[in-house]
């Protein structure tokens, strides 16, 4: 037997479930028998996406003594689109050149 922790934290809280699994576990198994689905119901059992110390990991992974799992929830909005918008902004309130993106020449030189 192995003991593996499974995280699961939202902006408030965070529940962490110290479970003992049997050697050659997975990621997913070990979620599974942690019972932390019960207890964060707004987990979606089905569309799982795990890390083992903060690098994501296969469900079929296999655990090893001490890994920590941790459940990721979905994002909220795509980074990518995120940076594209603060970056139309900065061009708008001229913090950023219109053609190069990158910061305007200081005029009082």
């Amino acid at each position: 037997m192995i003991k593996v922790e499974v995280v699961y934290a939202l902006p408030n809280t965070a529940t962490c479930l110290l479970v003992e699994v049997p050697v050659g576990t997975t990621a997913e198994n070990a979620v599974m028998q942690s019972g932390i689905l019960a207890k964060c119901p707004e987990i979606d059992g089905l569309a799982l996406t795990l890390g083992i110390w903060n690098r994501t990991c296969k469900l079929t992974q296999v655990l090893e003594d001490g890994d920590r799992i941790e459940i990721y929830r979905p994002l909220i909005a795509d980074p990518k689109d995120a940076r594209r918008k603060r970056a139309e902004k900065a061009k708008d309130e001229g913090r950023a050149n219109k053609i190069t993106g990158g910061r305007p020449l200081d005029k009082a030189k």
